[in-house]
Formats: C-alpha cells, structure tokens, sequence
C-alpha cells in the first residue's frame, strides 16, 4: 500500500511517477524499497490516467460509511422490543430439567 501512497503523494504534488521519485518518499518514510515492487508499480503506472481513475472510482472509503447509514429506512421501535422479549424468554429457557437431560443421556441413566 505505501507504494500506492507514494505515488498519489507524487500525483497530487504534480511530480512524475518514477522510481527515484517514489524510493526518496519511500525512504524519508522509513520503509526499506524493495527494488521488484518498485519496477512493477512504476511499470504498471505507465499505463493509467490516475485523475481519471481517480474520478472514477467507486465510492470513496470515508463516504461509504455516510452512504450506508442515510440509504436505509428507520427500523419501528415495536420491531426492536419484539426481538429483546424473545431474547430474554430464551435466556429464561435455560431450564435445569433439558441440562439433566442431557448429563443422563452421556452416563445412561
């Protein structure tokens, strides 16, 4: 990823994408190059328009959360408490009899 960083860091700096450029970022960061990604992120750059990639992308990280929550339609409060009483009357359902029960059926009594 921090090549990836590297390179939209020198894109919005208006810089040229090339090893060098990248290694320096790279490095000032403290992070030890490895020459083979180095090649193939640069290689592969080449090739895409990174403004229009960018404008098309899907949405964005911070705007999907946002997204997400206005989209959806408000749950009825009388859905949520139905779904508490049915939590509550399973954790009463405990019983000790089914617990017998089964303490039995492992020792055959």
């Amino acid at each position: 990823m921090e090549y990836v960083y590297a390179s939209l860091i020198l894109y919005h700096a208006g810089r040229e994408i090339t090893e060098e450029n990248v290694r320096k970022i790279l490095e000032a960061a403290g992070i030890q190059v490895d020459e083979v990604r180095l090649k193939a992120l640069v290689a592969s750059l080449k090739e895409v328009n990174i403004g229009e990639a960018i404008k098309t992308a899907a949405i964005p990280v911070a705007a999907a959360p946002a997204t997400a929550a206005s989209t959806s339609a408000p749950a009825p409060a009388t859905e949520g408490k139905k779904e508490e009483e049915k939590k509550e009357e399973k954790k009463e359902e405990a019983p000790e009899e089914s617990i017998e029960e089964g303490l039995s059926s492992l020792f055959g009594f």
